[in-house]
């Protein structure tokens, strides 16, 4: 008996270690086919979750035709994204292009260096003399930075790529939104399910602080921030800053992280007193310490009742979401670790009201 009790224990384990290597083979698997999606798809759900108000009100409006909203929106949002792109992208090539023409017509020339660069600290004798050289025979200046230009060069093609790259990623997420917008209810009943699974009798709780914190977040650190951005980006377009949309894209960092975009606009309103007339200037100036001082009185208003982040909450999430996934996980990291601090505070905040219950119960 026990010789056969042990053939079936050794038939048993073989078996269950068969089974765990299969489905250990899968699920490693599986991780490595979705890891590429796993921040669109979390961008996604959390701009579901932001608008999903907003689109259930324009769908009433509508008769209900959800699904209909949810494509308009989703098709306005990546041609929001889209065309800039495509913009950028094209004046960028052409702008090569001309300065590629010039250069091969030898009809590209450089200005000579005001004398004032000269007296600049540390770099201001080398440049003075590579911006003198330049401006005097541009070819022997090329020749001589060639390598220097090339690595620069292919520097920039790896950013284009890059770009490229977070620009379908953003779609990708819009598109995740739109499908998830479209079928709202069944989404809401499957994280339902899936927390109550988790979290047994909290789950409704919990659904609905993260449900605040996502929107409050969203509106209070993400769309204030696209308000600067778009804010600034106006402000330097009217005054002619050139690059105004690549200095919007570092407002809208320094304000998704919590530092004020004047770190940006105020060498920039400095820089146009250079070119521009006194009254513009000035103009701009006072345009700039606006947008960087709105967020004190737009966050209020937005951010939402119950949510309140700290900064550097805030401030780590982005950062470290930048680190790990790039643009998108800068918007990503600050929604999750927010949501992440709000549960655990309010983890704590109930043990704190529950134990002197419990000592009052326990002493009676």
């Amino acid at each position: 008996m026990d010789s056969i009790d042990s053939k079936i224990f050794e038939k048993n384990a073989i078996e269950t270690v068969i089974k765990i290597a299969i489905l250990g083979t899968l699920v490693v698997y599986t991780l490595r086919i979705i890891h590429p999606f796993v921040m669109p798809g979390l961008w996604g759900i959390i701009i579901a979750v932001a608008v999903e108000p907003l689109i259930g009100k324009i769908s009433r409006r509508f008769g209900g035709r959800r699904k209909m909203v949810a494509i308009l929106f989703s098709l306005v949002v990546i041609g929001a994204i889209v065309i800039p792109s495509v913009m950028l992208v094209s004046s960028s090539v052409e702008h090569v292009k001309s300065v590629t023409e010039s250069v091969e017509n030898e009809t590209l020339s450089v200005p000579p260096p005001p004398a004032g660069v000269k007296d600049w600290p540390i770099i201001g004798a080398s440049l003075h003399k590579t911006w003198s050289l330049a401006s005097t025979n541009l070819e022997a200046t090329l020749k001589k930075f060639k390598p220097q230009l090339e690595t620069v060069a292919f520097a920039m093609l790896g950013k284009l790529g890059g770009g490229v790259k977070v620009v379908f990623m953003f779609i990708i997420s819009v598109a995740i939104a739109g499908a998830l917008l479209a079928t709202a209810e069944k989404g809401i009943a499957v994280m339902n399910k899936i927390v109550t699974r988790f979290a047994g009798d909290r789950a409704a709780d919990i659904t609905s602080l993260g449900t605040a914190t996502i929107r409050g977040v969203m509106q209070g650190v993400i769309g204030v921030a696209f308000i600067q951005a778009t804010l600034a980006v106006i402000g330097m377009l009217i005054v002619g800053v050139p690059a105004a949309g690549l200095w919007a894209g570092l407002v809208l960092i320094l304000a998704i992280i919590q530092l004020p975009p004047i770190l940006v606009l105020g060498p920039i309103a400095a820089w146009v007193f250079s070119f521009a007339e006194t009254t513009p200037a000035v103009l701009f100036l006072v345009w700039a310490i606006l947008v960087s001082g709105c967020d004190s009185f737009l966050k209020p208003i937005l951010m939402g009742r119950g949510v309140d982040a700290p900064m550097l909450v805030i401030l780590v999430g982005a950062l470290g979401g930048m680190m790990l996934s790039g643009i998108i996980g800068l918007f990503v990291g600050a929604v999750i670790v927010a949501i992440m601090y709000t549960l655990f505070m309010s983890w704590i905040e109930e043990e704190q009201v529950s134990s002197p219950t419990a000592d009052t119960m326990s002493n009676n």
